[in-house]
Order: C-alpha cells, then sequence, then structure tokens
C-alpha cells in the first residue's frame, strides 16, 4: 500500500467576488423578459434556487435580440 499524498502548502482562499454575481435586469417593455423576471420571482418564493440560476442565465442571453 502507498503513503497518502501529502501537501506541504495549505490551500489557496480566494476572495469571493460578489460584483460578478449581481442579477440581470429585465428590459423595459420586453414581455420576454418580463415573464422570465417573474417566474425568477416565483422560484426564489418557495426556495427553488435551480430555476432562479436558470432564469438569470436565459436573462443573460436574452438582450441579445434586443439590439
Amino acid at each position: 500500500m502507498s503513503e497518502p499524498m501529502r501537501y506541504s502548502t495549505p490551500p489557496v482562499e480566494l476572495p469571493l467576488r460578489t460584483d460578478v454575481h449581481r442579477e440581470p435586469t429585465p428590459v423595459d417593455g420586453c414581455a420576454g423578459c418580463a415573464e422570465l423576471a417573474d417566474v425568477r420571482s416565483r422560484a426564489r418564493a418557495v426556495g427553488d434556487m435551480t430555476t432562479v440560476t436558470d432564469c438569470n442565465v436565459y436573462l443573460r442571453r436574452h438582450p441579445e435580440g434586443h439590439g
């Protein structure tokens, strides 16, 4: 049996970057953005953070069609 691996230095602790994790905001007057924001709010109210994250991804991608 081999010896367990040992590390000579402690793990590196990276800073928490909260500025990167801001949620996207819906575009005024866009029904698609409004629906995604509504679904996100309802999901957050029941603790469904997977759906909240999905809505954030869709909102970030959705503005590509607003140009």
